[in-house]
């Protein structure tokens, strides 16, 4: 397994310097969605509220463009092995594929937090806000943040597996994905309910207002925990449900 996730690792760091005009317009986009919010919190929101504001925007842009990875990328990554014909090569290997997708979007994610952390640098200069990084906190906040969007991942890999055109359904996914990394947990219980909902409020909480790992509630940490096994164990099983479908129907190596 992990002679897989190496590979693809490689195969990821290799696609984005062999196609460097597509990563830097990626970084450029993002900075300039990231630019168009500030101006508008720092014009039209309040003067007192504004650094509070900012703080709260850098880490939503950044959990957003995570989730893009982590959830919406693999996606992309089913469609683009379908019109190659590559997809069927996937179930050749000795690996099961869910694992091989699993490695892909856990090497897609680790690649892509060098990205994330030039981009962070690049708001929080802008801003002129620097953001708490107290990384024991940070660090198990994420990867049960990330272990629940890679869930949500294949659920979206299923349904490329099985549609194969499903670019429009990913491009409203974004917006989907923003109000997930957006809204605060505590502005209704149903909203524990959701994925990655939890965990972003208590990323947020951590780099803005510098909550510390024992600053959380034990509930807090539990909830957390159940909401990342739940949706990771119901994306590999809905993957593994979509997958009997495509093999069944012989949906492999259509497009």
């Amino acid at each position: 397994m992990l002679n897989v996730l190496a590979a693809n690792i490689r195969k990821v760091a290799i696609e984005m310097r062999r196609y460097l005009p597509n990563t830097i317009s990626m970084i450029v986009t993002f900075y300039a969605i990231f630019l168009m919010f500030f101006w508008g919190i720092n014009a039209l929101g309040s003067p007192e509220n504004a650094g509070e504001s900012n703080q709260y925007l850098i880490v939503i842009m950044v959990l957003w463009f995570l989730s893009l990875m982590a959830m919406q990328g693999i996606g992309w990554e089913i469609t683009q092995e379908a019109t190659r014909g590559t997809l069927e090569q996937l179930y050749m290997s000795p690996v099961p594929a869910w694992r091989i997708l699993l490695a892909r979007m856990v090497g897609n994610v680790l690649v892509n937090l060098i990205v994330i952390a030039l981009m962070l640098l690049m708001a929080m200069a802008t801003a002129q806000e620097w953001l708490v990084f107290d990384v024991p906190t940070l660090v198990p906040l994420v990867l049960l943040t990330i272990l629940c969007m890679l869930g949500v991942g294949f659920m979206v890999a299923g349904l490329a597996l099985v549609f194969k055109h499903i670019q429009a359904l990913l491009q409203i996914a974004q917006f989907i994905f923003a109000a997930l990394v957006t809204v605060p947990v505590l502005l209704t219980p149903w909203f524990e309910l959701l994925p990655v909902v939890r965990g972003a409020s208590m990323v947020r909480e951590a780099m803005a207002e510098g909550t510390s790992l024992t600053g959380f509630a034990a509930s807090d940490w539990l909830l957390l925990l159940v909401n990342a096994l739940f949706y990771f164990g119901l994306g590999v099983f809905l993957y593994k449900l979509a997958e009997r479908r495509a093999m069944n129907k012989g949906l492999l190596g259509q497009y």
